[in-house]
C-alpha cells in the first residue's frame, strides 16, 4: 500500500499494478479497496499494459478526510495520483465515480481519455428522481449520529430498493460496510448534483472536455440507467457509447479489461 498527499493535506491511499500508460480507477458511492475487489482484479488483468492506480477515495478505507467537503478536493486527489504517475493518465470511473472522472477532465487535469461506466444519469420518468434535498437528508442523518439511516436512505432513494428489502438487508454482512462510510454518501450526492433529477443534462458542466470519452452501458442494466448512458454519450461531443454484454451495474472484469484495451488504442 502506498499513499500521496492531496493539496489540502489529505492522505490518499492506493495500490498500483503493472507498468505502462497510467490508468486511474475511481470508485462510485460507498466502494473502496477493502470491500470492492473488482478494481484490483481489473488492474491485474491490465498489468502488462497499464500502470493502474486503485485507490480509496477520501473518507473511505485507508484514506483520510479533511472537512469541509468540496468536490474540488476530490479532483485534487486525482491530480495527486496523476502527479505520482508522472505522466497524463486515462481515468475510468464507475457509477458516480464516472461523473467525478468527467469533472476532473473538465477541470483541465492531464487526462488523455475518460471511461464512464454506467453513469448515474436519469433523464426520464422511468424511475423516481432523487429528492431535491437528497444531500441535506443524508447529512442530517449523519449529524444526528445515525449513519445507519443515511445508508438506508441511500438504498431507497438512490438505488431504488423497497424499504422492506432494506430492512431485511440490515441483517446481512453487506450493510455494516456501507454504514461505516455513510458519511461519504453525500459526497457522491454532491458530485451527482442534478444528474438523477429526471431532467436533461445541463449544457455547461462538461463543455470544456476535449478528450475522447467512452461511455459503457451494460445490456442488462436498469432501463433508466440505459437511457441515461445513451443521453450522456449524445451529450458529450467527444463521447462514444459501447454496450457491454452481460453487464448490469457491474461487469465481468475480463470484458471490462478488453473494452479498456480497445479504447486505449
Amino acid at each position: 500500500m502506498s499513499s500521496v498527499k492531496s493539496a489540502d493535506g489529505t492522505t490518499i491511499s492506493y495500490d498500483v499494478y503493472g507498468e505502462g500508460q497510467p490508468l486511474i480507477l475511481v470508485d462510485g458511492a460507498t466502494a473502496h479497496r477493502a470491500v470492492n475487489p473488482l478494481n484490483a482484479e481489473t488492474a491485474e488483468l491490465l498489468s502488462d499494459q497499464f500502470r493502474t492506480y486503485v485507490y480509496d477515495r477520501r473518507g473511505r478505507g485507508e484514506s483520510t478526510d479533511t472537512a469541509p467537503y468540496d468536490v474540488q478536493r476530490e479532483i485534487e486527489d486525482i491530480a495527486a495520483l496523476i502527479e505520482d504517475a508522472g505522466r497524463p493518465a486515462i481515468v475510468l470511473g464507475g457509477s458516480s465515480g464516472s461523473l467525478l472522472a468527467l469533472d476532473a477532465a473538465a477541470a483541465g487535469l492531464p487526462i488523455t481519455k475518460v471511461i464512464a461506466f454506467e453513469p448515474p444519469v436519469i433523464v426520464d420518468d422511468s424511475r423516481p428522481p432523487l429528492p431535491a434535498d437528497y444531500v441535506e437528508q443524508l447529512e442530517a442523518h449523519i449529524a444526528a449520529g445515525h449513519p445507519d439511516l443515511a445508508a438506508e436512505f441511500f438504498f431507497t432513494a438512490a438505488i431504488g430498493m423497497p424499504p422492506e428489502a432494506v430492512a431485511g438487508m440490515r441483517q446481512s454482512p453487506y450493510f455494516q460496510p456501507v454504514v461505516d462510510v455513510a458519511h461519504t454518501i453525500s459526497y457522491d450526492g454532491r458530485i451527482m448534483g442534478s444528474t438523477m433529477s429526471g431532467h436533461p443534462l445541463t449544457t455547461d458542466r462538461w463543455s470544456a472536455i476535449d478528450v475522447p470519452v467512452l461511455v459503457l452501458q451494460g445490456d442488462q442494466t436498469w432501463p433508466a440507467l440505459a437511457a441515461g448512458a445513451q443521453a450522456m454519450a449524445a451529450h458529450l461531443p467527444t463521447a462514444t457509447l459501447k454496450i457491454v454484454p452481460g453487464a448490469d451495474h457491474s461487469a465481468d472484469m475480463k470484458v471490462l479489461a478488453s473494452a479498456i484495451r480497445e479504447f486505449a488504442g
